[in-house]
This record gives C-alpha cells, structure tokens and sequence, in this order.
C-alpha cells in the first residue's frame, strides 16, 4: 500500500518534518505523484559536536524523584514517535520531527565539565539522573562513549546515579555499574513498551528490541545491579493491555522496581503523534485519542504538575489500581533502593586543595 506521507523513511519513526514553533516558515510536503513509496535516498543520521557551557539540569517538579539530570545528548536516534523531548529540538531551529532523530547534537566536554560542577563549593550529592530526555545509550553512544565517560567520573567519586534507557548497550558498562552497584551508587531502569516486535518496530524504530531489554534486565540483575522496567508511555487502545504482560516479563527477568506514565502529548508532538496514527493505525486513531481524552479531562495533553504523568477522572483512577494490584502480586516495588550519598568525593581540580576528610578515607 503507498504511503500517505511523502516523508515517510524506512526506519525512522515520525512521519514527517512538522515545522517548529519559533520558525517563521511552515513546512507542508505535499504527495505530487512524483514520488514513489519510499524516498529515493534513505534519511541519514549527522551528529554536531556541541561545546556545552553547563551539564547538570536542575528541575523542580513535583512529578519526578530526582532533581537534576545529565544529558549527553540533544535529540535521540531511537526515534520513538511518542517522545516528549521532540519539542527540545524547536529552540535549535530544527523539525521535532525527522529532524529530532537524524539531526544530532553530542556533548564531548560533558564529562569534563561534570567534574567541574560536582566540585564546586557548597555542592550537595543526590542522585542524578540520566535518560531524562533523551536516551543515554541510543546509537551513537556506541562510538562516542560520552555516557560511558560521565559514568567513570561518577565512580571516581562515589557520586550516586540513576539509568533509564531503551538499549541493550547500557550492559556495555558493567564494569563501572557493578562496583558502583556495590556501594549503593545506582540503578537502572529498561524502558519495554511491548512485547509486540512490530508495534515496537514502528513505534521506536532504532530502540533494542524488546526482549533484548529485557535480556539486559536479566544481566544487570543477575551481576547484582538493582534493576527495574518503565512501562511508558502507556498508549490507550495501543499497548495498555500489554500492562500486565510487560511487568510479568520484566519481572521474571529479576526487575525490582517498577513505574508507569501516560502518553504526553505536548506542543509539535500532538500533529507529529496525528500523523503517525494516520500513516500506521488509521483503524484505531479515534479510539486512541478519545481515550487519551478521556484520561486528560477532555485534552489531549494537561500539562499540569501532578496530572501530566498519570492522568485523572474514573479511567485513571483505575489504572492507578491495576498497576498496583499488578506490583503487590508480582512483589515489584515491596522496598525502594535509596541510593547512597554520604560517600561521595569532591573532585579536586588543578590548584585546589584537598578536603581533610577526604585525605584521610
């Protein structure tokens, strides 16, 4: 069957270059009967070298455990179509569309500049997080080796750290999370949106499959790294009947710990979300996004603090309970790691001097 978007590219998961919402031009491709079902040229991935002036995020949200985060990277190969980051890429002048998994940006002085910020006076160690917004272990960190780098400055610190990725190569790093697991110093979390292969396939094109995640939960936990599974987003009339498969899988596999979010659609990423539904699930795209109705209040997306994760109103409340009744009988969420922080080191950069304490462990 031709494809209704003349975009459309073979491994890639939006299905168009929606213009972003500071450009002064909108972009509308049209189908003129020119173009085949598939682009003559296959959309290739370019990656910029970024010099970022800062590399810890603080954030203050009432919604998410932690309160700051490290991103290696600005847009995200995976190429999940439902990704709530994708609007990021607008301040950059770039499409939250193909234009955020093929045109991205790389931090090669984050681990540098990482040893700067945590050695700074008066700073506090708490947990950070990584795979916030875009993923930590998506493709390129394969050659880049950015997030392989952050984690080795976060061991020699005793720095605590928390992982949350899509890809198999977080096990890549076994070295370094193994020992730090054995101080208390971090956790990973594999996000498994299906079980389904070729939903996953067309949802988050460039992401491990689901079951090598699940592989990588297996090896993490087996090697003694406490481990969990994110189910999000979760997608009505998509994959939120999967909940129960998802957890049970993740579970066997030696998963702890457990968390779920409902879709998000904010700004570029509600038209980019339509289009795909159009492009793959015409049959189901009013019933999705009635239910995500439903869930929001009669929105698609409520961007307020304590209602954007879970949603609200009688549908909510219930996958509140089945998501809890689901982690009491699977013993997933039964003790909450709390990472360590009073053995954390500053670092001592050039012409510093050493902390007394420090001296003498």
């Amino acid at each position: 069957m031709a494809s209704n978007s003349p975009w459309l590219s073979r491994g890639r998961g939006a299905v168009s270059n929606v213009s972003g919402r500071f450009e002064a031009l909108k972009r509308e491709p049209a189908q003129d009967g020119w173009l085949g079902e598939e682009p003559t040229t296959p959309l290739r991935t370019s990656v910029t070298e970024e010099n970022a002036k800062h590399i810890l995020t603080k954030n203050k949200s009432p919604d998410i455990p932690f309160d700051r985060s490290i991103n290696a990277y600005r847009g995200c190969e995976h190429g999940c179509v439902y990704c709530f980051a994708r609007p990021t890429h607008a301040f950059l002048g770039l499409s939250p569309g193909l234009d955020f998994e093929s045109k991205l940006f790389a931090k090669p002085n984050a681990a540098e500049l990482l040893r700067q910020e945590i050695s700074k006076k008066g700073y506090v160690a708490k947990p950070i997080a990584m795979g916030t917004n875009t993923d930590p272990y998506q493709p390129i960190e394969k050659e880049r080796r950015i997030t392989r780098e952050l984690l080795k400055v976060l061991m020699e610190h005793d720095h605590p750290v928390t992982i949350v990725t899509k890809s198999r190569l977080v096990v890549r790093d076994m070295d370094l999370l193994v020992p730090m697991a054995e101080k208390g110093l971090v956790k990973v979390a594999l996000s498994v949106t299906t079980l389904d292969r070729k939903l996953a396939r067309t949802m988050e094109p460039r992401a491990s499959t689901p079951q090598r995640r699940l592989d990588a939960i297996r090896l993490l936990s087996d090697a003694g790294v406490p481990t969990g599974v994110m189910f999000a987003p979760v997608i009505p009339a998509l994959n939120d009947h999967e909940m129960e498969a998802v957890l049970s899988a993740a579970a066997h596999a030696g998963a702890k710990e457990a968390a779920y979010i409902l879709l998000r659609l904010p700004l570029e990423l509600t038209e980019l979300f339509e289009e795909w539904l159009d492009e793959h699930y015409p049959d189901r795209k009013s019933r999705v996004l009635n239910r995500l109705k439903e869930l929001r209040g009669g929105k698609l997306n409520d961007p307020r603090f304590k209602h954007r994760m879970m949603g609200k109103g009688f549908e909510a409340d219930l996958m509140r309970q089945r998501f809890s009744n689901l982690c009491r009988r699977l013993r997933l969420n039964t003790e909450k790691l709390e990472l360590a922080t009073d053995q954390f080191r500053k670092p001592v950069l050039e012409g510093g001097q050493y902390n007394l304490l420090d001296a003498l462990r």
